[in-house]
């Protein structure tokens, strides 16, 4: 079969066409599900007295498997107000959305600090939620309960007159972690942190964070150093959502994985 060329003109019309065509944009079609993420809160975790930082690293290790960027904060354990403006500094260096984590006095220092955009809500695992005016001293003994008494606890008179407190090795598993093993008992007795007297008997100062922030409490119901009454008071005060468990001071030591939990709920 013989097909004759397209005459010259026609040939050049098409040509133009074609180019014509080739051209002109058209709009992409919109990606199905594909989107910017919000970027999931750093969780800082504030540690109490008698204890350190290293004492998260079984939530933190939770946190991590669920994709969230974890940092336990070395708490200096000097004062409610300076404890609280370092922890201020520490958050100041993080980008983005925060949530607070206090076990312990470390409740009492998230509940001290300064207003801050990026804070975002606030975890209180076995610890204080002081209002304003009120001591950690004086809200453990305001309910029967607590084993932090003269006969648990040693101090250490410092050169600057002041006096570390520690708990007795000898009576730290009946105040801080009956549930833990006795092996990890003696490690934690052994390498615990003191904290400054005046530390737990100064009173907190600022309008209370908890009043500002959405917050979250674990309720440790056999608690020998916040009495589990105190915990559930401060809670009710607090309009805090709550997560009663079966574990002592150490809660989260020996039930990690429902601390991490509410930890989460908190960031979502």
């Amino acid at each position: 079969m013989y097909f004759s060329r397209p005459p010259l003109r026609l040939a050049g019309i098409l040509i133009g066409l074609a180019l014509t065509a080739a051209s002109l944009s058209f709009p992409a079609a919109p990606a199905v599900g594909v989107g910017p993420k919000a970027a999931k809160p750093t969780i800082v975790l504030v540690h109490g007295s008698f204890a350190d930082s290293s004492g998260w690293s079984k939530v933190i290790e939770r946190l991590q498997r669920h994709g969230y960027t974890a940092l336990a904060v070395a708490n200096p354990l000097r004062g409610l107000a300076s404890d609280a403006a370092y922890l201020d500094s520490f958050i100041d260096g993080i980008e983005g959305p925060v949530v607070l984590v206090g076990h312990s006095y470390g409740g009492a220092v998230i509940t001290e600090t300064a207003p801050d955009p990026d804070v975002k809500a606030l975890v209180y695992v076995s610890a204080f939620l002081p209002e304003e005016g009120e001591t950690a001293f004086g809200i453990a003994g305001r309910f029967p309960g607590s084993q932090i008494t003269p006969e648990t606890i040693r101090t250490v008179t410092l050169p600057s007159g002041g006096d570390d407190v520690y708990l007795r090795a000898e009576t730290f598993g009946k105040v801080f972690g009956p549930g833990v093993p006795a092996s990890v008992l003696r490690l934690l007795a052994a390498t615990q942190r003191p904290i400054l007297y005046t530390a737990l008997t100064e009173p907190a100062t600022a309008g209370p964070a908890w009043k500002r922030l959405p917050s979250w409490v674990v309720i440790s119901k056999t608690d020998q150093a916040i009495p589990a009454a105190a915990q559930r008071f401060m809670t009710v005060r607090a309009g805090a959502r709550a997560v009663e468990v079966d574990a002592s001071h150490s809660a989260f030591l020996t039930r990690p994985g429902v601390v991490a939990d509410v930890i989460e709920k908190a960031a979502r």
